[in-house]
């Protein structure tokens, strides 16, 4: 029986309150089995997750500010790649859509994260959900130096989530800098080809930072949700970033938020994401929710395999695809 047919106890159509304990009822049953379910892993990030795959948060914000978590959902991990959802908002925000556009676009680059590739017509990044273009969406957010840099982008993600507590991790940042020649190199290759301006170390530090900001499934909801919602936090009712440049975030998100497994995750589960490699998964699907799941075991493409699996199921019985009929959708 599905979400909207719950009939009350006069056999008329559910009330509000019907349609919330079943819809938590489906949530709750989707998440108990994907918990339980084998999971194809190929890595763990860090590697020392491996010891503890049971881990798993689930949360959710619908854009009326209520809320449902299961799981560990007050577990915390950096949001490492969902970063560059939000960096990138700043970069609009800093330089108006063309002038960002002409440094980063906003083609799936059908290559992985850390790929030495770059849209060579426009001389640019493909993207801004990749390693090359989040670095160059980095650079552009503006500030008297890296520290103040970095300082805006915390104040950013504070308001998209709706706590001034949230911070970077100094000892995930230590890690972050000592295991980041690959980084160093894009970075250095692109300054030599002019697609990267400024202090290559500034820059790095700048996107590592935010990288290391750690967040919990709760708070990620509340970011998904802030992004669904227009740019306003449906918790806090601040607005977080311009509403003009919220279609442009959400866009890339759906078309190039999932590495090199974006075609697949267009085409069964249809919604904004962005994952990282600790394990986190950001949905929004504007004017309606905003969706978050941390689980640190991960697929080829670097997505978490319980974020991935649990997503789809959630659409399907949704109809959260951004394709779905009117008929399918159990979901305001």
């Amino acid at each position: 029986m599905s979400a909207t047919a719950v009939p009350d106890e006069l056999g008329g159509p559910p009330s509000p309150a019907q349609r919330a304990t079943a819809v938590r009822d489906r949530i709750t049953e989707l998440h108990r089995r994907h918990r339980t379910a084998p999971v194809d892993v190929v890595s763990y990030y860090p590697s020392e997750a491996e010891a503890r795959p049971h881990v798993f948060g689930l949360s959710g914000v619908h854009v009326s500010g209520v809320r449902v978590s299961f799981g560990e959902s007050e577990e915390r991990f950096p949001l490492q790649s969902i970063s560059k959802v939000f960096t990138y908002a700043v970069a609009l925000e800093d330089n108006g859509r063309a002038a960002t556009q002409a440094r980063v676009g906003v083609e799936p680059s059908g290559d992985p994260y850390n790929s030495v590739t770059f849209d060579e017509a426009h001389h640019r990044p493909h993207n801004p959900m990749i390693n090359s273009g989040a670095l160059v969406a980095a650079a552009l957010v503006r500030g008297r130096d890296r520290d103040h840099r970095v300082a805006r982008l915390v104040e950013r993600v504070r308001a998209f989530a709706g706590n001034p507590e949230i911070d970077v991790d100094p000892a995930v940042l230590e890690e972050q800098l000592h295991a980041t020649d690959h980084n160093l190199g894009l970075a250095y290759l692109m300054r030599a080809s002019g697609m990267l301006h400024g202090d290559v170390e500034d820059t790095l530090s700048v996107y590592l930072s935010a990288c290391s900001i750690t967040v919990s499934t709760d708070e990620l909801a509340v970011m998904g949700a802030t992004l669904a919602n227009g740019g306003v936090n449906p918790i806090t009712g601040t607005r977080a970033m311009p509403a003009e440049y919220v279609r442009d975030v959400i866009s890339v998100m759906l078309t190039c938020g999932m590495y090199d497994g974006a075609g697949q995750w267009f085409h069964d589960v249809g919604i904004p994401a962005k994952s990282g490699v600790s394990g986190g998964i950001v949905a929004a699907i504007p004017e309606r929710i905003g969706i978050a799941v941390y689980s640190p075991g991960l697929d080829a493409h670097g997505n978490s395999v319980r974020g991935v699996n649990i997503c789809r199921d959630l659409s399907d019985r949704f109809g959260l695809h951004v394709f779905a009929s009117p008929e399918q959708r159990a979901l305001p």
